[in-house]
């Protein structure tokens, strides 16, 4: 069952704009630090961050809160499966919120998709709630 759908684009150029003027203030403030080390070892440091910062706000939205009751920005962190598929890690706020919204009985996957297409980035995340046991195979 859907718990939630979020969807968001974000402006790259805003994104550079933001790191350029903020720097590491920004950079450790949204982003977990394994996000920072990932965006760092690429070449398009900067679209890896955006489309980061997109799944981040997709996911406040899904999760029915936005960036407010407890919900902050490094409560959500895009990880990469083994497989490579990214999804959301949740702690602290968002986590909590998570758990509250989910059935008994049930667990719940968040799936997301990022991607940027100069000088956009987008992200869609869909949490649901599938019933415990069976969330094999993300």
């Amino acid at each position: 069952m859907i718990l939630g759908i979020g969807s968001d684009i974000t402006d790259v150029r805003r994104i550079a704009k933001v790191i350029e003027r903020h720097g590491d203030r920004f950079l450790e403030r949204v982003f977990t630090a394994a996000e920072r080390a990932r965006a760092e070892s690429k070449k398009n440091r900067i679209e890896t961050y955006a489309k980061r910062f997109a799944a981040k706000e997709a996911c406040a939205k899904a999760l029915g809160t936005g960036l407010r009751a407890g919900v902050w920005w490094r409560d959500m962190g895009v990880v990469n499966l083994s497989s490579g598929k990214p999804t959301m890690e949740l702690t602290g706020g968002a986590l909590r919120r998570l758990q509250a919204i989910t059935p008994a009985g049930h667990e719940p996957r968040i799936d997301l998709t990022i991607t940027d297409e100069g000088p956009m980035a987008q992200a869609f995340v869909m949490i649901s709630a599938v019933p415990a046991g069976s969330n094999r195979g993300r």
